[in-house]
């Protein structure tokens, strides 16, 4: 009993591996792009590492678990496009957040923005390619509250964010000057 139990909440472990990744993904990559020591390029740069990152990730780890596993090689077209569909769209989310970097959007600013924004793009197309069984009509009114209060949200969390310290005298100097003034 105490398997089952512990394997039903495996999902509830994975989805929070990948919340404390996404949650410092933004981070790490604008740390990245500053560190590269190039205004100008060095977001493209970090990217390029982040597709490196990728293929070691998300092309040979895999490729070695379907081997491991005896896995068939065998890949329907359908479920093929949409996973390459699925894989260009999160490489578009992850370039414009580098894009938005580069537009002088603070790592604390954009991440609250995409992380409060997607759930509400995620929800909205779900409920259109995938209607209630018991039609429009059906769907709770606290549906769509939490659609507004995670929009809300991401706006206060970004509105609020507090700002980064100042930099002390005698400290490194950074590649790229803070992004701090008006909230977006």
């Amino acid at each position: 009993m105490a398997d089952q139990s512990t394997s039903n909440l495996a999902w509830l472990a994975f989805a929070l591996l990948t919340v404390a990744s996404w949650g410092v993904y933004g981070i790490f990559l604008h740390t990245g792009q500053v560190a590269m020591g190039d205004p100008i390029h060095g977001r493209y740069k970090a990217f390029l590492f982040v597709g490196i990152a990728y293929f070691l990730t998300a092309v040979l780890a895999p490729a070695a678990m379907l081997w491991m596993k005896g896995a068939s090689w065998v890949f329907p077209a359908k479920g093929a496009w949409w996973s390459l569909i699925a894989g260009i769209v999160g490489a578009v989310g992850a370039f414009g957040v580098l894009l938005a970097f580069g537009a002088k959007g603070t790592p604390a600013a954009v991440m609250s923005i995409v992380f409060a924004g997607a759930p509400v793009v995620n929800a909205v197309v779900s409920v259109v390619l995938h209607p209630p069984a018991g039609g429009w009509g059906t769907i709770r009114p606290q549906f769509y509250l939490g659609i507004a209060l995670a929009a809300i949200g991401g706006c206060m969390v970004t509105y609020f964010k507090p700002p980064p310290a100042p930099v002390k005298p005698g400290s490194a100097a950074r590649a790229t000057p803070p992004a701090v003034g008006k909230p977006i």
